[in-house]
């Protein structure tokens, strides 16, 4: 960030204050940290889409609340983690009544993803991979995804998820052991 950029605090006055031009600069500074963040979390990269526009949306409504205190990263991160369970849940309840239809109306809801066949190496092993972390239990994801993929510090992500530095240490170590023993397996992820 240059210096003649204003900081998070000044875009988060500016937004609050109604100034459009705040409420852009926060959006282009952050979304493809949190897009990266719910891409992570879920495992696709359509959804991920939805649920960087839901944590924004939320985030916007809900800026008078804002911890000035804080980083806004991190607080956008915990709204967007929040997001990607809220879209688990109803992925869970659809998958439900889908797999409670006759088979044959349930024709409509295959996956028409193409073979890995026909995708490229490094496309499908990208895949397997987000499809192991998006598998792992939300306490070791969300670790992961905060300090291995956008690089958060321990003491942030501790404060993100209300932790204390070493259950970060602590479920950080258990989740790359637990993506290395999926990412072993030339089985699908496991939960």
């Amino acid at each position: 960030m240059a210096d003649t950029e204003p900081d998070d605090r000044t875009l988060v006055a500016r937004a609050r204050a109604g100034h459009q031009d705040g409420y852009a600069a926060l959006m282009a500074r952050h979304r493809d940290a949190v897009w990266r963040l719910a891409r992570g979390a879920v495992g696709d990269a359509d959804e991920a889409l939805d649920i960087t526009q839901e944590a924004f949306v939320a985030a916007f409504a809900a800026l008078a609340r804002y911890d000035d205190s804080r980083p806004f990263r991190s607080w956008i991160a915990r709204i967007t983690l929040n997001k990607c369970r809220d879209w688990a849940r109803r992925r869970a309840v659809r998958r439900f009544f889908a797999f409670a239809k006759p088979l044959d109306d349930a024709g409509h809801i295959a996956d028409a993803a193409p073979d890995p066949e026909q995708a490229l190496h490094s496309q499908a092993e990208l895949a397997r991979i987000n499809a192991a972390i998006a598998a792992l239990p939300a306490s070791l994801k969300d670790v992961l995804l905060l300090r291995t993929i956008e690089g958060l510090s321990q003491s942030d992500t501790a404060a993100t998820l209300g932790l204390t530095e070493k259950a970060v240490e602590t479920r950080l170590y258990r989740a790359r052991a637990k993506l290395s023993e999926m990412l072993r397996d030339d089985a699908p992820p496991r939960v």
